[in-house]
């Protein structure tokens, strides 16, 4: 079965969940960085200010740095946005610990010290509509 990639839209109403989520809004006040989410082939470097996403550019040119990257092939993140995710899949450190191809490239220290905020974002991620139903 062919894995589709998230498209720019579903990105743009992922960015639209994050600006208008209440506890982003709370514990996302000192999250700054760009980072990409690596969907298989397909990099959005997203770039956060004060917990807001304020851009997502598609597949960037390789002289925007970023502070870490997210990649995981698309069954990986398909498993991840349903649903009902099978065990692990269900959460975002669980998979950072536990998914072998879910891999984290970077500044795992940025990562860390946003933890929080970034896992709120992922659960925001989690829930948008299945990728595949979008395409």
């Amino acid at each position: 079965m062919a894995h589709h990639r998230p498209s720019l839209p579903w990105m743009e109403s992922y960015r639209h969940a994050v600006n208008s989520d209440k506890e982003m809004e709370i514990i996302g006040e000192w999250f700054t960085e760009d980072f990409k989410i690596s969907f298989e082939s397909t990099d959005y470097l997203i770039s956060v200010r004060g917990g807001k996403i304020v851009e997502i550019v598609d597949n960037p040119r390789f002289d925007r740095p970023v502070a870490f990257t997210l990649r995981a092939p698309m069954s990986v993140w398909n498993k991840f946005i349903s649903p009902n995710p099978p065990p692990l899949y269900h959460d975002f450190f669980a998979m950072l610990m536990r998914i072998d191809e879910f891999q984290l490239d970077g500044n795992s220290l940025a990562t860390m010290q946003n933890a929080r905020a970034l896992h709120r974002m992922m659960n925001i991620l989690k829930q948008m509509e299945p990728i595949d139903a979008a395409a």
